[in-house]
């Protein structure tokens, strides 16, 4: 696995003309090592602020390791993630995944994040959800509201997610929808992801359907 890594670092840092995918960061380490895989990547363009979609070595029948500028913002990744959930929806069996690669700040080497059931979607109304489901909104500062608790504004999703351990104990259900405002950057969405994957608790559901709004 060290040589595979070694390799697919070298080909990340040199492949495609010397440019450089700068690799979110995580902490969280409950994938460290993927087999079977193909790269895809999201590159950053400074000079035009856009994305360049690489994904000629894509391969159908291996686990994806989809590499994104942690610079790019939500806006600008929709897209090509909703292609990427598309093509691997036609596996029905899910015999291969979808992950993003991560910068893992305590390994000081890579992990990975499962993202295969995730369905991203863009402006949906929030009539079109059960009126049960909580709805929890990440601003373009960051800032954290949600749907039954309309007086208070968190200054983070990590601050709010803390916050709401207690309510999490205390509760046999929380189902929650996640909206996340199209200006964050995939750091931003990596951090709440991370965010989430550390709280173990069977009392919090949040939906594979994730709505990207303006």
């Amino acid at each position: 696995m060290k040589q595979l890594l070694f390799l697919f670092t070298f080909c990340l840092l040199t492949s495609c003309n010397k440019r450089v995918v700068q690799l979110p960061e995580t902490t969280n380490k409950d994938i460290t090592e993927v087999i079977d895989v193909s790269p895809v990547y999201m590159f950053y363009d400074e000079e035009t602020d856009s994305v360049e979609f690489n994904r000629r070595n894509m391969i159908s029948a291996t686990n994806w390791l989809v590499n994104i500028d942690k610079r790019l913002t939500l806006k600008q990744i929709l897209p090509h993630l909703q292609y990427l959930q598309e093509k691997r929806q036609g596996d029905e069996k899910h015999t291969f995944h979808n992950y993003f690669t991560c910068n893992n700040t305590d390994l000081k080497d890579l992990s990975f994040i499962k993202f295969t059931n995730d369905k991203y979607s863009m402006n949906i109304e929030n009539g079109d959800y059960e009126s049960d489901k909580i709805f929890i909104y990440v601003h373009a500062n960051g800032k954290t509201s949600s749907s039954n608790d309309l007086h208070n504004e968190y200054e983070s999703f990590s601050r709010y997610i803390n916050l709401k351990k207690e309510y999490l104990k205390n509760n046999s259900q929380f189902e929650a929808i996640l909206f996340l405002h199209e200006a964050l950057t995939f750091q931003d969405y990596i951090n709440i992801k991370s965010q989430l994957l550390s709280v173990k608790s069977d009392s919090l559901n949040i939906t594979n359907n994730q709505i990207i709004f303006n």
